[in-house]
């Protein structure tokens, strides 16, 4: 064999190498992605201030086992759930809504089977006792619009605490809106009461005809880490703007 035909079956074997490398890679994401951990952005506002627009985050899949919309194109191979593990109130999950075009959405988890949730004034009820909440400082919020406009305007932060002890932060603005003042929902065995976070702008189940009740079958997974995020700055085509439209202290942050 000569030196050149020796340096031409190298570099071939070093190629196809290359190539099972990535396609293994390829599977393992994939494999990944599926089973365990999927990602997500937010591209609303319904949950400031607890996630951003421009966030992107990390959902774990098995945190309530699988159902058909755990998988691509939520194929009907099996009713109800695999390997089911029932999730906890104040937990931010994913979830499919069959209201809206198949459309994922993510709120948090409110009510419970068997609740009876009602707001008035802005303020939760949870089967007839005050979810309590408090002030707690200002937010900035941002509000994008078309052609890269945006406005910035402080407003009331609220810390809110369920009733198992989970804490966290809600925008009110407007106490006295339509979704602020509803009638009281019971939640049917086998379903759940979600939320956003900034009350006024969220499409949730308080709206019962395009959201309403979400069944234990249509959540996805639990959003537990945030892995990047980028503000209303940072654009793909511009790329001075890769680093300073970074927002830096919300990488790697756990959602609670």
């Amino acid at each position: 064999m000569s030196v050149e035909s020796s340096a031409r079956e190298k570099r071939s074997e070093g190629l196809m190498d290359a190539v099972k490398t990535i396609i293994q890679a390829l599977i393992l994401a994939m494999i990944v992605k599926i089973f365990f951990y999927q990602p997500f952005n937010i591209p609303s506002g319904s949950m400031k201030s607890t996630l951003l627009v421009g966030d992107y985050l990390f959902v774990s899949k098995f945190s309530y086992g699988y159902s058909r919309y755990s998988f691509p194109f939520s194929p009907n191979l099996f009713s109800g759930r695999l390997l089911g593990s029932e999730p906890e109130r104040g937990d931010v999950a994913v979830f499919r809504n069959l209201k809206d075009d198949n459309k994922d959405y993510i709120k948090r988890i409110i009510g419970m089977p068997g609740d009876k949730v009602q707001v008035l004034s802005g303020i939760v009820y949870i089967n007839g006792k005050e979810v309590p909440r408090k002030q707690a400082g200002k937010h900035l919020l941002i509000d994008d619009g078309p052609n890269g406009y945006f406005s910035e305007r402080l407003v009331p932060r609220y810390k809110e605490t369920l009733p198992n002890g989970v804490s966290y932060y809600v925008l009110d603005v407007n106490s006295q809106s339509s979704l602020d003042n509803t009638a009281e929902y019971a939640v049917p065995e086998g379903h759940y009461f979600l939320m956003g976070d900034n009350r006024d702008q969220s499409q949730d189940s308080r709206v019962q005809n395009s959201v309403g009740m979400v069944a234990y079958d249509q959540l996805i997974g639990r959003a537990d880490i945030l892995f990047f995020s980028a503000d209303y700055t940072m654009r793909w085509y511009k790329p001075w703007t890769w680093f300073s439209g970074v927002r830096w202290s919300r990488l790697f942050d756990f959602i609670r």
